[in-house]
């Protein structure tokens, strides 16, 4: 058999055995069991990650026990495994220093420079392990965003996608390149996010709609309904709620009625976030409740369902209920509790943690705690100006226009300050 399980549809939901192992933190077990479902060979998915058939004999006779976190994406993603099945799905696989991450992006853009065979001398078993390399490449990307400046991974990633866009163009027939597409969806989508934190908004949404184009051609209609609720998030975020709203009813329509709570769940937070942007409180509230009835059903639900984003839990429900308090414009406490706060801000990724930190501080300006939001508010642009999100610095200029004084205390000119040094 050939490596094309990237590539192909495997419902590993059906597989019990899979998620039993998950749970038990067996990961070698899921991955040889999942190259099984495959047909390939240990070689095969050696090849596709770049180790040793050997190093996939260890992994898959490694037991219970702590596992190389980088090792268990790559080999997830050859194999077109969720994350979560892996354990991932609510770790930072990143874990390495400053300089680390430098030379890692600076090997993956060696690899992503490296030329592709034409088409015409590309075997099926060469083409099926190009497709798991870009997703490998591109999962790497992924993986450095929590932690490394949109600015300094753009380049790369928009080289990374102009690759994507050569390989697809090159196969030899539309089975092979509708293949090629879905792998091209998913970079055009990493790409929108990092204009998105940049603040450049017009590629972004440029960015996200050649996404749900590649994501069409590629005939995934799950992939489709979730770049077009990527699109909706982003409209949500950026003041666009009527736009927003419309984008989730696409992203449900093409689903149809087998909506995975998981799904359901995430559009649900999505559409929360829209009516709170457009100040309806009560149809914010409808859609808080509607992700909460949902999330709590992902449990026992079939791990595969959603395999793009990370576990929603009880974490994300607060992260939502917390940015929705802080569109609405009610004090913290109306809508959240302190361990909820405690729990969403525990968030691993870097920039989300800030942007989620600029919302709390909202919910303390609302309710009159000026040192408390504007102590958090100049914790959050820290990590802004160290991370040169565009995002996070805006996100902070929006919660000092709404605050006003005539003579604002000390706390809150110490931030002006820092603002200000934000354009230099």
């Amino acid at each position: 058999m050939l490596l094309t399980v990237g590539t192909l549809s495997i419902d590993w939901a059906s597989f019990g055995d899979l998620k039993d192992a998950a749970r038990a933190g067996d990961f070698g077990f899921v991955i040889r069991r999942a190259r099984k479902i495959a047909g390939i060979t240990q070689g095969q998915l050696a090849t596709a990650c770049g180790f040793s058939q050997a190093a996939i004999s260890r992994l898959e006779s490694h037991g219970v026990g702590a596992y190389n976190m980088d090792t268990l994406a790559k080999a997830a993603t050859a194999l077109g495994l969720p994350f979560e099945l892996v354990g991932l799905a609510n770790q930072q696989v990143d874990g390495t220093s400053p300089v680390e991450r430098r030379e890692f992006l600076a090997a993956v853009l060696v690899t992503a420079a490296q030329p592709v065979s034409a088409a015409a001398a590309t075997t099926p078993e060469e083409e099926s392990s190009q497709a798991a390399a870009l997703r490998i490449a591109t999962s790497s990307f992924r993986r450095l965003d929590s932690t490394v400046a949109s600015s300094d991974l753009s380049e790369a990633v928009k080289s990374h996608l102009r690759l994507v866009q050569t390989v697809a163009g090159e196969m030899p027939d539309n089975p092979h390149r509708a293949r090629m597409a879905s792998v091209g969806s998913e970079v055009a989508s990493f790409a929108a996010w990092l204009a998105w934190d940049m603040a450049d908004h017009g590629s972004a949404r440029r960015l996200y709609g050649s996404s749900i184009k590649a994501a069409r051609r590629s005939g995934e209609v799950l992939l489709a309904a979730y770049q077009t609720g990527s699109l909706a998030s982003f409209e949500a975020e950026t003041g666009n709620p009527h736009e927003s709203l419309r984008l989730v009813t696409q992203a449900r329509h093409q689903l149809g009625r087998d909506l995975p709570p998981l799904a359901s769940a995430w559009l649900s937070a999505i559409e929360a976030v829209a009516y709170a942007t457009g100040g309806q409180q009560r149809a914010c509230l409808r859609a808080l409740k509607a992700c909460e009835q949902n999330a709590a059903l992902i449990p026992d639900s079939d791990p595969v369902a959603w395999p793009w984003i990370f576990a929603f839990d009880e974490r994300k429900v607060a992260a939502c209920r917390i940015t929705c308090t802080a569109r609405l414009g009610e004090p913290l406490y109306t809508r959240v509790g302190e361990p909820e706060i405690a729990s969403a801000l525990s968030n691993g990724h870097d920039k989300q943690r800030a942007l989620l930190t600029l919302d709390v501080a909202a919910g303390y300006l609302a309710a009159q705690e000026v040192d408390k939001a504007f102590t958090l508010a100049k914790r959050a642009l820290h990590e802004g100006m160290r991370l040169r999100s565009g995002r996070i610095t805006e996100r902070a200029r929006v919660l000092r226009r709404a605050y006003s004084s005539a003579r604002p205390p000390g706390i809150v000119r110490d931030f002006d300050d820092q603002l200000h040094a934000a354009y230099l």
